[in-house]
């Protein structure tokens, strides 16, 4: 099976920059944000929008990651995931417009670990999602309002998310 590319690193990059407008304008600003990665990649690019955000306007906010292994239901079938550190601004998340950050939306069910996960740590003013792919089949009634990029798929195809910083490589393929 050939892999297509459906992203490069320019799309990329663009995709990124108007999550992180995007992300502004909806917050009217950049006060009392958090943006929180999902391990892996959602990491990297958390780091990646707040960079961005940072050349836009100066802020304040913070990156972190947050680590959903634990909260996941899926656990059974897939036992051999290894935690990640999850990692919060000094100063906690209550109060604050918390954006989480992942690679791909597909059945809503990491976004739905990482809520739960939340939930643990404090009570965020509003928690909005960001992600780099969002390719449909949902399982949960759960809704990006950030996406890069929209790519209907089929089941048996997969969505390789590959960045610089993990893989050696900023692309987006379909298989």
């Amino acid at each position: 099976m050939t892999a297509r590319i459906v992203l490069q690193q320019a799309d990329i990059t663009r995709a990124l920059t108007r999550i992180s407008h995007e992300i502004l304008e909806s917050n009217r600003g950049s006060r009392g944000l958090v943006l929180l990665g999902i391990p892996t990649r959602g990491v990297v690019l958390a780091d990646r929008l707040g960079a961005i955000l940072d050349q836009i306007e100066p802020w304040s906010g913070a990156v972190g990651a947050l680590d959903v292994t634990m909260y996941r239901d899926d656990l059974a079938k897939n036992p051999t995931r290894a935690p990640s550190p999850t990692s919060i601004p000094e100063d906690g998340i209550d109060g604050k417009t918390v954006v989480l950050v992942d690679d791909v939306l597909y059945s809503g069910r990491t976004i739905r670990a990482a809520l739960d996960a939340l939930s643990d740590l404090g009570r965020p003013r509003a928690v909005r999602l960001a992600v780099l792919v969002d390719r449909g089949h949902r399982e949960l009634p759960i809704r990006a309002d950030f996406v890069g990029k929209n790519l209907p798929t089929s089941v048996e195809e997969r969505i390789n998310v590959r960045l610089e910083e993990t893989d050696g490589t900023d692309e987006v393929t379909i298989e």
